[in-house]
């Protein structure tokens, strides 16, 4: 009995201890999937300080003017890009690939880099090509929009001699970014004789901050946007063309959905946009090899009042309102749709999905390997094609050739 006794005492501490270790772990996994979907959470709202390097310089040819990149799904790709350097310059133009090989690329230098000039090996691959509007060798001025969080600055290129002054297209960068990635836009709306307003907005670096100082993912920048077309109006714009890049087209569809000034919208262009945040996070989940609870918690952290404060997002984010396959039917503007389906950061499923849900508005143009927000950059002259024929068959702009 006493033998018996003991040994159930032995088995039953075990039993404790075994779950006490069990519980532990769980907690320990609780506490770390919640830590790290806090980090990821806050990494989502929280406004980039620098730039990531994501592409490694293998060598200089000074003599032919070429550069070696190692190989990526970016640095192969054709056309003419940007990338940002460190050293005796910070930003360099690259063209068309002149050879590969299994981990390299060698590119076409178009930034004159001379003999005593040295470059650090890491370096971030970008899609802006143009930095600042002086290298587009076309008039404009720098404005200022009154927007709710204070001055946000601005590049106003007039419509040319001839042109529809009347017709303005607003431009949205990205997230991550500012208004030099919609630089590559002007040329193209100066050739169809329509103004162009390159905006900033709240938290970019540029513009004024919010409380929070953090992103809204669209749910609050769009107001920046309204402030932009009310501008434009005094300014003499009627008929006003959205058009915006990944993030920025996630705004554009939050200021069609809720600016006073819907009336004066004529329609939406958007490259490479945020139609669904859900996919996105998922998507990007995915790729970092999170897992999914961790996935759906940081969507809860993004969503819900009681750990904003902890996420640092200000308010509550609202998935639902930001995604708008769920909400097609509430559009009201014809829009024009830019993808790529090797995008590689935001995925084009929910763009087509957009499409399939409203085909009365959408009209999508899919690419098959231009990634991300590259478009401009992978075929110009078929970019500037699609344009130019919404722009003319929405009967907006002027012939000023």
């Amino acid at each position: 009995m006493v033998r018996g006794s003991r040994r159930a005492a032995r088995a039953k501490a075990g039993l404790l201890e075994a779950v006490g270790a069990a519980a532990a772990l769980s907690a320990g996994i609780v506490i770390g999937g919640t830590a790290l979907s806090f980090a990821i959470a806050r990494k989502v709202v929280t406004p980039a300080t620098k730039r990531l390097a994501d592409v490694e310089i293998l060598d200089i040819d000074r003599r032919a003017q070429t550069i070696t990149l190692a190989r990526t799904p970016d640095t192969v790709l054709p056309g003419r890009y940007g990338l940002f350097v460190h050293g005796a310059r910070d930003y360099l133009k690259i063209g068309s690939v002149l050879s590969e090989a299994e981990g390299s690329v060698t590119r076409k230098l178009l930034t004159h880099v001379g003999p005593g000039q040295h470059l650090a090996a890491a370096a971030t691959f970008s899609g802006w090509y143009f930095v600042h509007p002086d290298e587009l060798h076309i008039p404009y001025e720098n404005v200022v929009v009154d927007a709710p969080v204070g001055p946000c600055p601005a590049w106003l290129f007039p419509a040319p001699d001839g042109g529809d002054a009347s017709t303005w297209m607003i431009g949205v960068h990205g997230r991550g970014t500012t208004r030099s990635e919609v630089l590559r836009a002007a040329p193209v709306f100066r050739d169809a004789g329509v103004t162009s307003l390159i905006v900033s907005y709240r938290n970019d670096g540029e513009a004024g901050r919010s409380s929070s100082g953090r992103y809204g993912l669209g749910a609050t920048e769009w107001r920046d946007i309204e402030a932009a077309i009310r501008f434009a109006r005094s300014r003499g714009a009627e008929r006003i063309v959205l058009m915006g890049w990944s993030m920025g087209g996630a705004i554009a569809l939050q200021t069609v959905l809720n600016t006073a000034y819907a009336h004066l919208i004529d329609s939406v262009i958007l490259e490479s946009p945020v139609v669904d945040w859900r996919t996105v996070l998922d998507f990007q989940a995915r790729a970092l090899r999170v897992p999914f609870p961790v996935t759906h918690i940081v969507r809860r952290q993004l969503t819900l009042p009681r750990w904003s404060r902890a996420v640092r997002s200000g308010n509550a984010i609202s998935l639902n309102d930001l995604d708008i396959v769920s909400r097609a039917q509430e559009l009201a503007h014809p829009i024009l749709l830019m993808h790529s389906d090797d995008d590689g950061f935001v995925p084009s499923e929910a763009s087509h999905l957009l499409a399939e849900a409203r085909p009365d508005l959408v009209r999508l143009v899919s690419y098959s390997e231009a990634r991300h927000t590259k478009l401009w950059n992978y075929d110009e002259a078929r970019w500037r094609r699609h344009i130019l024929a919404w722009l003319r068959d929405r009967g907006l702009g002027a012939d000023v050739s």
